[in-house]
């Protein structure tokens, strides 16, 4: 007797109604929103909200026929939208980004904007922090940290891959749902994408790291990433490596182009950033996340902080 799998391809979401109170009360909650409004732009008020997809990546579409404004935070994840019609800004209290039909935007990682929205039909993308960083581990050497260069707009090429592997998704949720290895290539597919749209911050994965040779190295920046907060000196890294401190030295310049001590700044320097971004500046100090992270000289660590990530370390943390 032969047995049928039936495919899990029940909408993860599905809302829909006329009037701006419920629109509030729908959607709001799914991004932590927080005084949120909503207004007729004529006797013709209605919104609907659907998403297919699972815990690791959901594709959704918003649409209302009205207007929308409020704030919103994402945490835990990585949320990439586009519209194909109306208007829609999103402000980051630093520069406010209008959208432009059929363009990506990635919404801020781990902080808390400002959205605008009128009239739309919006097209999103969900993706779990544990996802994107563990496909990014194909290309990069990631520490944990979660952050994107998003001051460059996509290139073209970039955009038409984007939208392969979104519409092969969605047509992989349709044949088989979400049980399906399929699927889950789908949303490796997607992640990698990501990538191609907006730059990883972390140090490229170096050709060949994965061979043998480079196991101590491997080693050695396992044990940077785990113990980033600890006091570590070389000689620590070194042990847990199983390498001469000299050995160390020259198997990371041969590797990574840097030195452990180098490399371990940079990995504390990315901690650092997002910590910023998670905390409420009422609660947290520049000063105190500098020192969590082991910099002692403020004038040196915001130096860094703004060749790194384009910004002063104040100004991450008032746009929480």
């Amino acid at each position: 007797m032969s047995t049928t799998c039936t495919p899990t391809t029940t909408a993860l979401v599905s809302v829909a109604g006329s009037d701006t109170d419920s629109a509030i009360h729908d959607l709001a909650g799914m991004y932590a929103g927080k005084a949120w409004y909503s207004a007729h732009v004529d006797d013709d008020y209605w919104y609907r909200y659907a998403g297919i997809g699972d815990s690791d990546m959901s594709i959704r579409r918003s649409q209302m026929h009205g207007y929308l404004r409020g704030d919103v935070a994402v945490e835990g994840e990585v949320v990439v939208q586009w519209i194909d019609s109306g208007t829609a800004t999103v402000d980051t209290h630093r520069d406010a980004t209008p959208m432009r039909h059929g363009v990506p935007v990635l919404f801020p990682i781990e902080q808390r904007f400002e959205m605008e929205y009128r009239d739309w039909d919006q097209r999103l993308v969900h993706l779990s922090r544990a996802l994107v960083l563990d496909v990014a581990a194909e290309q990069y050497l990631v520490d944990g940290t979660l952050a994107f260069h998003r001051g460059v707009e996509p290139g073209q090429a970039a955009i038409q891959q984007w939208q392969r592997s979104v519409a092969g998704a969605v047509q992989t949720y349709r044949e088989g749902g979400t049980g399906s290895l399929a699927w889950h290539e789908s949303q490796r597919s997607v992640a990698r994408a990501l990538l191609g749209l907006y730059r990883f911050q972390a140090p490229a994965l170096p050709d060949r790291f994965g061979a043998r040779s480079n196991r101590r190295v491997r080693a050695a920046v396992e044990h940077i990433h785990a113990n980033a907060a600890m006091p570590l000196t070389v000689s620590d890294i070194a042990r847990a490596a199983d390498l001469s401190v000299r050995g160390l030295q020259e198997s990371f310049q041969r590797a990574l182009d840097r030195t452990p001590m180098q490399y371990l700044r940079e990995v504390r320097l990315r901690r650092a950033h997002e910590d910023l971004l998670r905390s409420e500046p009422g609660e947290v100090s520049v000063a105190d996340v500098a020192r969590r992270w082991g910099f002692s000289h403020m004038g040196r660590f915001s130096s860094e902080f703004l060749q790194r990530f384009g910004e002063y370390p104040k100004n991450t943390l008032r746009r929480r």
